[in-house]
């Protein structure tokens, strides 16, 4: 399990289920695909799962028990949905489902990292510029250093640590504690809501069309949004469904979920179109938090340049001052 996943792990991810899934829909067995992609996988890390799922499915087991065996190599949603495939002869289907979800999370990732390059390079500059003239006024290297390179090491630190407790697999609390704090944090809080409703969406639309039972399917389409918000609500919902109730009718009594979510969902469910109403809202949210991100990503510049100017006015006027201040009190 890597310490953070990247969108390249991403894209591989999808790579190695566009793979599977071109090969069994050209009818090849499934042990001669495994094999196939151990001799030569998508990228590196996949060689020793991919020999001990051959190992398996050569003594016999199925492919779902083949890959459930090998601890934190693929997620729960990944392993439901391949078990649903496995079970009813749609795994190709199922595994081409997956590369087009992999893929999706993979751009949407380039994109915002993308997005935010420039402001981050402005910051940098700001924290190398400012204190630059103290070079001349008898500061020394070590006193620029410790206010340049120092701060910027501890800000990568954060963010590294940050990412790394993003991660779908790390602890729920930490998850969750991040969670609360950027839902509080003007536009990307929302940016964030959206963005974890759409991988819902996409995860739930896939797993229903592979035969996965309601609930499962919600449990696990929650777990796939990232947003510890949305396990918790949809735990709630075991004694419920249970009862009887559909999700149109717990969600209806729902906080969680946006009043235009449940709309649809709803009418989708009792047409029998809920197939279609999951794609409409999956990409309605994508896009509305693509453009979020993007409206954020603009201003962030913007803002970072005013941010820079007034320190560097601050900077400027203290400079002159106890220059001045010097020769008078001379």
């Amino acid at each position: 399990m890597p310490l953070i996943v990247t969108p390249g792990r991403l894209a591989r991810q999808g790579e190695f289920y566009h793979q599977i899934g071109a090969m069994l829909a050209a009818g090849l067995p499934l042990g001669s695909v495994i094999d196939q992609l151990h001799s030569a996988p998508p990228a590196r890390f996949f060689r020793q799962p991919l020999a001990q799922v051959a190992a398996s499915l050569k003594s016999g087991l199925t492919f779902t028990e083949s890959v459930s065996q090998i601890r934190d190599w693929l997620p729960a949603f990944d392993t439901a949905l391949l078990a649903a495939g496995e079970q009813s002869g749609r795994l190709d289907a199922c595994c081409r489902l997956l590369a087009g979800y992999y893929q999706s999370r993979a751009q949407l990732a380039r994109q915002v990292l993308a997005s935010f390059a420039y402001p981050v390079f402005l910051v940098h500059f700001a924290v190398f510029i400012i204190p630059f003239p103290q070079l001349f006024m008898g500061g020394g290297w070590n006193s620029y250093l410790r206010q340049t390179v120092g701060p910027l090491a501890l800000g990568w630190l954060v963010v590294f640590a940050l990412a790394y407790l993003c991660q779908g697999r790390r602890g729920e609390f930490w998850r969750s504690l991040i969670e609360q704090v950027t839902d509080r944090i003007p536009i990307l809080g929302v940016a964030r809501r959206r963005l974890s409703l759409a991988r819902l969406l996409a995860a739930l639309e896939a797993l229903l069309n592979a035969g996965v039972n309601v609930q499962p399917a919600w449990e696990l389409a929650a777990a796939a949004s990232g947003s510890t918000r949305l396990v918790k609500e949809v735990r709630g919902w075991k004694a419920k469904l249970a009862a009887g109730l559909t999700p149109a009718d717990i969600l209806k009594g729902s906080r969680a979920f946006e009043e235009m979510f449940v709309n649809l969902y709803s009418t989708g469910e009792i047409s029998g179109t809920l197939d279609d109403s999951l794609r409409r809202l999956q990409a309605y949210y994508q896009e509305d938090a693509t453009r979020t991100l993007q409206q954020l990503a603009e201003w962030t510049p913007r803002l970072a340049y005013i941010g820079i100017c007034l320190l560097l006015a601050v900077r400027i006027v203290g400079w002159w001052a106890a220059y001045y201040g010097g020769i008078l009190g001379n």
